[in-house]
């Protein structure tokens, strides 16, 4: 469906970007026990101007219900793509120096 004419027609100024940051590097590893983390950098508009998000939310294995839960979700809004970017970075760096150390991705 195409908007009607003289409507402005957003689409996403990024492609979103998710990886999946661990302490262990075999994919095929078992979860009990473990922990990951999930960042993301997406955008959004926000009074027609673009809004930048960096998601990070933790993972982690759950003895009581037998499976992975998420939580520790955090959320940071900024303007620009490059501050988006540099927040994504920052949260990274804290993550390694945390011992997550291993990537679904290889960003750098």
């Amino acid at each position: 469906m195409f908007p009607a004419q003289g409507v402005a027609f957003r689409r996403s100024i990024t492609l979103p970007m998710q990886e999946l940051i661990s302490t262990f590097v075999d994919p095929k590893a078992p979860t009990r026990d473990r922990e990951f983390y999930e960042l993301r950098l997406y955008d959004s508009e926000s009074d027609g101007k673009p809004v930048y998000h960096v998601r990070e939310a933790r993972a982690r294995w759950d003895e009581e219900s037998g499976k992975i839960v998420w939580d520790e979700e955090r959320i940071e809004q900024v303007a620009t793509l490059q501050e988006a970017k540099e927040r994504y970075a920052a949260r990274r760096l804290l993550l390694v120096q945390r011992g997550f150390i291993y990537s679904d991705m290889d960003l750098f």
